[in-house]
């Protein structure tokens, strides 16, 4: 990020404008929005800046700007629409003190002017650093369209109740009263009564909180996905925003993440195979903890949080301390690497059954149905399972497993990093080891990418 956002307060601050055409207009038309002082410096001046000077809503000075002009002022704009002038006025500015933003020129700015959608005091600014204007101005249209003309409104007068919702304790207790005025209470008033009507329902609205027993705390078990941010349900992304507490698992991605309040207490159960972990049972102290204390607490687990999620561990815990729970379901990596290489996991006259392995513990590899993995056509798709890949092709091939059985390996399904290594299972061990993935994998047995399946395909019925 190479402009950093903020909100600067211009009210009764000294802003200059050097420009008297179209590009000086346009810019105008924004700034006279603010409550800063206006002062313009152009030579030859258009009809509409005339007008805005005789109306007293900015000062015109009709010449070129000369030095100590910039002086005190906030923000400068260079906008003649002349590169030579634009640097010597911008040149001038900076020696002044100003900050300098020089229209249609990033390199040569200091600051540059986002995109707006005014609900005023609601404003959202949209910037790409100079770099996708088209996007700015899209992504603006698309906001002006959601967001109601009424919001403006309701947030003045909002804004004018905050000391008194102050009564209501910091936290989850304020933005609950907070969230029943914009999305329900407020709205239903100026709809039904009117305007004038707003300032009773806040009072009735904060007499109603005021009065209500705290609520109790609860957990969500919440799935991510495989890591992109767009594979997010739309439940678990209001889950995420709602939290008070997030306990989150090492492969949950950092754009997930940053969905959560800014406020909100992030905690990194992270665990990772045959490394650092936090244990389970302080995870579900944590849990228990946060929910006792009433906070509304996430427990964000990566893929589906019933596929190797130790979900019933946690599950058992919530309900032996008398804490609330639910689950929030997501897409679980299998599904994405599947996607990812262009296949259906089920297949009529392939196979009508798959089977989820987890390679974590090999161990565990004992109580598999080995010869039914074996079979020609067999699905799994095995979670965790580069260490145990050795182990997993000796055992399928005992079994009477073809070597050139399509294995492929996925690493960050679902994810733009995402890789896809495609072997068989005679080659599998090496193929990892060269591959060397070190984001989360998924083994794919019995599959490969449509691709190569089809060009596999094609040779075979050529040969014969």
């Amino acid at each position: 990020m190479r402009h950093f956002p903020i909100f600067l307060d211009l009210a009764g601050r000294r802003v200059v404008v050097s420009g008297g055409g179209e590009t000086a207009l346009a810019k105008l038309r924004l700034l006279l929005k603010t409550e800063a002082r206006v002062t313009v410096f152009a030579a030859e001046a258009e009809a509409e800046l005339r007008v805005l000077a005789e109306e007293g809503r900015l000062r015109l000075v009709e010449r070129a700007l000369g030095p100590g002009d910039a002086l005190c002022a906030a923000l400068f704009y260079a906008a003649n629409d002349d590169a030579a002038e634009d640097a010597r006025v911008a040149a001038l500015a900076r020696a002044d003190g100003a900050l300098v933003n020089w229209v249609d020129n990033l390199g040569a700015s200091q600051f540059i002017t986002p995109a707006i959608v005014d609900r005023d005091p609601v404003t959202v600014a949209i910037g790409t650093e100079g770099a996708a204007p088209v996007l700015a101005r899209a992504i603006k249209a698309d906001l002006e369209a959601r967001l109601p003309a009424a919001l403006g409104l309701l947030a003045r007068i909002g804004k004018g109740f905050r000391a008194a919702a102050e009564a209501l304790p910091m936290g989850r207790k304020r933005r609950e009263f907070w969230a029943d005025y914009y999305f329900a209470d407020g709205p239903r008033t100026l709809a039904e009564r009117g305007a004038e009507a707003l300032p009773g329902a806040l009072v009735a609205l904060l007499d109603r909180h005021l009065s209500e027993a705290p609520r109790e705390g609860r957990v969500d078990l919440v799935g991510a996905g495989p890591g992109d941010p767009d594979l997010l349900t739309l439940r678990a992304r209001k889950l995420i925003d709602a939290a008070d507490v997030v306990i989150h698992d090492r492969l949950v991605a950092p754009a997930i993440l940053e969905l959560a309040r800014r406020e909100a207490l992030l905690i990194d159960a992270g665990k990772k195979g045959f490394g650092r972990a936090m244990a389970q049972d302080e995870i579900n102290r944590l849990m228990v903890e946060h929910a006792a204390s009433g906070a509304h607490v996430v427990r964000l687990k990566s893929g589906d949080p019933g596929v190797y999620g130790r979900l019933d561990e946690e599950i058992g815990a919530l309900d032996a301390a008398g804490i609330a729970w639910a689950i929030c379901p997501g897409i679980t990596a299998a599904s994405a690497a599947a996607a990812q290489i262009g296949q259906s996991l089920t297949k009529r006259d392939r196979n009508s059954a798959l089977r989820l392995l987890t390679g974590h513990d090999v161990k565990g590899f004992a109580e598999h149905d080995w010869r039914g993995l074996a079979r020609p056509g067999a699905v799994a798709a095995v979670y965790m399972g580069v260490r145990g890949a050795r182990f997993l092709q000796g055992r399928l091939m005992m079994h009477g497993a073809a070597p050139e059985t399509p294995v492929t390996a996925v690493e960050n399904a679902g994810r733009p990093e995402a890789r896809v290594i495609a072997t068989s299972l005679g080659h599998l061990p090496g193929a990892l080891e060269a591959a060397a993935p070190e984001g989360p994998v998924i083994l794919l047995l019995g599959l490969a990418p449509r691709a190569a399946e089809a060009a596999a395909q094609t040779l075979a019925q050529e040969l014969a």
